[in-house]
């Protein structure tokens, strides 16, 4: 009787194994920047997992530092998070994935979405959300102001979670700059439009972060190889978008984009 129980043990140890070099179960630590994580790779981690019921996936939030101090810690396995470093440390490894893209959001049926000839004025009258601290869009806010000629807009909501941004947003007249690919997140839900007034872009691009030389991880290599696919299909998909928007030449912006068919 006990040699039938340590084989049974024997057998289970042994379908584990397997199950582990397969990349059928694990488990895959991933961080990356508040915004994008909740709008965008929480669904991906969740068609991933539809077809992958033995790997568990531990999601944490973080900037750009947070984030590689976590991969040297060994804290998570990878990163999402934008960068426009062309530094990357030697020991670091960074897989573009989506360029990075901002809109101007604000509440469907906000005065300024059907607006044709946006002017300064139209900018400042209008209260807006302070991005998060620490997140690449505080710069990016500050860009604009620059581009304007304006030191500062009024600031009338801060801190608050995707969510919470989203039904501010909703509720009020206030303005945000969002990513594009977060924008477009919320497309069905009627509660936030895009603006079509054309801003100046970061430079500055998405990507995938790891370490070189990770440990071994089946499964993380094959969380990874699944947000190579849906990235590039939410690629397509955002361009797309962009090109059915009527984009308006503003006060500060030369004519970059071309308006839709």
């Amino acid at each position: 009787q006990q040699g039938k129980s340590i084989l049974a043990s024997s057998r289970k140890a042994m379908e584990i194994i397997r199950s582990f070099k397969s990349g059928s179960s694990g488990r895959v630590r991933i961080g990356g920047v508040p915004f994008f994580m909740d709008a965008v790779v929480s669904p991906m981690i969740a068609s991933f997992q539809r077809g992958e019921l033995g790997i568990m996936v531990h999601q944490t939030y973080g900037n750009y530092p947070d984030l590689v101090a976590e991969l040297d810690s060994g804290q998570i396995d990878l990163a999402v998070t934008p960068t426009g470093s062309v530094d990357m440390r030697a020991d670091l490894q960074f897989e573009p994935i989506l360029p990075a893209r901002n809109v101007l959001a604000c509440g469907a049926g906000h005065p300024l979405v059907r607006k044709r000839n946006l002017a300064t004025e139209d900018i400042v009258n209008y209260p807006w959300i302070a991005p998060l601290p620490g997140s690449p869009l505080v710069l990016d806010l500050h860009n604009i102001l620059l581009t304007l000629g304006l030191s500062e807009v009024s600031l009338r909501y801060a801190g608050g979670s995707l969510l919470s941004v989203v039904n501010y947003l909703s509720g009020t007249d206030a303005l945000a700059i969002l990513p594009h690919s977060v924008a477009y997140a919320f497309r069905g839900e009627n509660k936030i439009s895009v603006i079509p007034l054309d801003i100046p872009q970061p430079e500055r691009v998405l990507g995938i972060m790891t370490r070189k030389k990770p440990y071994s991880n089946p499964a993380g290599r094959k969380f990874v190889g699944h947000l190579r696919r849906e990235f590039a299909e939410l690629r397509r998909a955002v361009e797309k978008h962009e090109k059915t928007i009527r984009w308006v030449q503003g006060p500060f912006m030369g004519d970059r984009r071309p308006a839709a068919e």
